[in-house]
């Protein structure tokens, strides 16, 4: 598809005179919490994080399981990880997609940017029907133009997104009235299942211009079970009010990968998302955000690693299955470190 079209569209209209009069639009932009500038910007000492850092690609191929779905969902909580930040959350019988990417690069165009290091799980033509899709923001690892297209096509389901994203989802042909929009501390109910906008730190934008709209992190609620979801975000003090206003939660899906000393406000250490896991009162931590694209100079393994040896000093219950196990919550397995045997003898995380 043309990139032209990828960059989406600028809210306008009664979308952008809703952006206005957000408490997170300061002169002509969004920001963070406290009204705080986004930095989105690496410094240029990043790039010597990148030597001895190990491999920056695995020694294998990835190991993918093609999960298996029923028509309808079991009773509980499950979870599938698809790779990335792509999550398929099923709860009281619905089925919740959270950032779907199924394209080959996270990039405007198909010929370049990065690339998967592993395929994904199962085409998205074989997904089973969708109840409610979930944005977190409009970078192109989180809102991918092709995705969106073909989940329109195929399912009913409306996307849940911040505020001002509505713009480009109609651009690409979503129809208004399966677009809600949401600003932080706002709630919708879809399917019997209630999603809560919840503060982020990080930054929007997919071409020149940047914080035109709203990035967000997610809380899902449906009867007696909760999940939280970072989407991309730095440590900030708000995971505690979070966890104070809308936890505990069953699962959370923590972003830990793509993380550098020189974008410290946008993404999250492994041992920042384990701080954040206890913030927000989480019980099982499913992390995510890491192995499907290479977006920062660490290597491919290390989030994992740091994160697995972190969680096991610190008693927190962790699970870190391959792309597209479909996860029991209530029933989680044992912690398998299959990455070990892609990561080349001798190399640790670091």
């Amino acid at each position: 598809m043309a990139s032209l079209l990828a960059l989406g569209a600028e809210p306008t209209g009664a979308r952008a005179a809703r952006i206005r009069h957000s408490p997170q639009h300061v002169d002509g932009r969004f920001r963070n919490a406290g009204g705080a500038i986004p930095s989105g910007e690496p410094a240029v000492s990043a790039f010597a994080e990148w030597r001895g850092r190990g491999a920056a690609r695995p020694d294998a191929v990835i190991p993918v399981v093609r999960p298996d779905f029923a028509d309808r969902p079991a009773d509980g909580l499950h979870a599938v990880w698809l790779g990335h930040a792509a999550v398929l959350v099923e709860m009281q019988r619905r089925r919740v997609l959270i950032d779907p990417i199924f394209s080959d690069r996270c990039s405007p165009v198909g010929f370049t940017g990065p690339r998967r290091l592993h395929p994904s799980p199962l085409p998205l033509a074989d997904l089973p029907e969708i109840d409610a899709i979930v944005i977190s923001h409009d970078h192109y690892d989180h809102l991918d133009l092709p995705s969106i297209v073909a989940l329109t096509r195929r399912h009913a389901a409306p996307f849940l997104v911040p505020l001002g994203v509505g713009a480009h989802l109609e651009r690409w042909g979503v129809p208004p009235d399966r677009i809600i929009e949401l600003d932080w501390h706002e709630s919708a109910r879809v399917a019997g299942l209630t999603f809560t906008a919840t503060p982020a730190h990080h930054f929007s934008g997919r071409g020149l211009t940047r914080d035109r709209t709203l990035w967000a992190s997610w809380v899902i609620a449906g009867g007696e079970r909760k999940v939280f979801y970072t989407g991309d975000s730095g440590y900030f003090a708000g995971y505690a009010d979070i966890g104070r206003d809308h936890g505990p939660f069953d699962l959370t899906l923590m972003q830990v990968g793509a993380y550098s000393h020189g974008w410290p406000d946008i993404h999250m250490t492994p041992e920042q998302g384990l701080r954040a896991h206890h913030d927000v009162r989480g019980g099982l931590l499913l992390p995510v955000h890491w192995a499907t694209f290479r977006l920062a100079f660490h290597s491919w393994a290390e989030p994992v690693q740091r994160l697995a040896a972190a969680a096991a000093s610190d008693a927190v219950s962790l699970v870190a299955p391959r792309p597209g196990e479909r996860l029991d919550v209530d029933a989680p397995p044992r912690l398998d470190a299959w990455w070990d045997a892609l990561v080349p003898a001798g190399l640790t995380a670091r």
